[in-house]
Parts: structure tokens; sequence; C-alpha cells
């Protein structure tokens, strides 16, 4: 039985988030908007986001950016919907299973439901933000 580590330290958090964004880059959904639509530095966004998921699942606040005004600005270029959202969090909870299990774990999963959907939300303010996942 292979029995996978809970998230412990930041790098745990880097290695997930480069192997989710491996995935999300390829996906065929989500790979358009890293590929062509964001011209994204990923030297600087990996970092970024990596202190953002630090910040929630550790308790270390090293996070001190708006998130949410990086999706609006992104919306307003290429609308996000519901099948984003619900892809981005598939492929979140796919990855991150594959690496590790326990408490933080589960934890890094409800927040990034959480997120989804009061971004999804904030989008599309008339959609039932109810995730089929």
């Amino acid at each position: 039985m292979d029995i996978k580590p809970d998230i412990e330290t930041r790098a745990d958090i880097e290695r997930f988030i480069k192997a989710f964004y491996e995935t999300v880059r390829a996906d065929e959904v989500l790979g358009i908007i890293f590929n062509e639509v964001v011209q994204m530095d990923w030297d600087h966004h990996i970092p970024l986001i990596t202190d953002f998921w630090e910040t929630i699942l550790l308790d270390n606040p090293v996070y001190t950016h708006n998130a949410m005004e990086v999706h609006y600005a992104l919306n307003r270029i290429y609308p996000l919907t519901k099948q984003h959202f619900d892809t981005w969090l598939r492929i979140f909870n796919e990855t991150i299973d594959s690496l590790f299990s326990g408490s933080r774990t589960e934890l890094a999963k409800k927040r990034a439901h959480s997120i989804a959907m009061l971004m999804l939300h904030k989008m599309e303010p008339g959609t039932n933000s109810k995730s089929t996942l």
C-alpha cells in the first residue's frame, strides 16, 4: 500500500503547484488561458502562487497580493465560465491527491473549492455556482 505524506512544507506546496500547472497548461479548456491569453512569466508566477497556498495551508502570511483582481482583469479579456472553474478544481484535486494525503491536503481541496465557487459567483453572478464535482 502506497501511503502518501501530507503537505508539510513550502517545498511540498511548490512541488504540487509545478505539477498542477504542468497539467493545466496541457488541458484543452484551461491551456489556452495560460498559453495564449496571458503571457505568463512562470518564474514569477510559481513562487507567487506558492506564497498564496503557503499562507492558506501553513499559516505563514507571505502572500500579500489581491488574487481576485488578477482574475477580474483576466475575465474582462477572456470571460471565465463554470467549465473553467470546474476544470481547474478537477485538475487541482487530481493533482494534489496524486501527491499527498492528510488533513492539510483535505484543507487545500476545501479551500480550492471555496475559492473556485467564490470566483465563479463573482465572475458570473447569474450562474448557479454549484460545482459538478
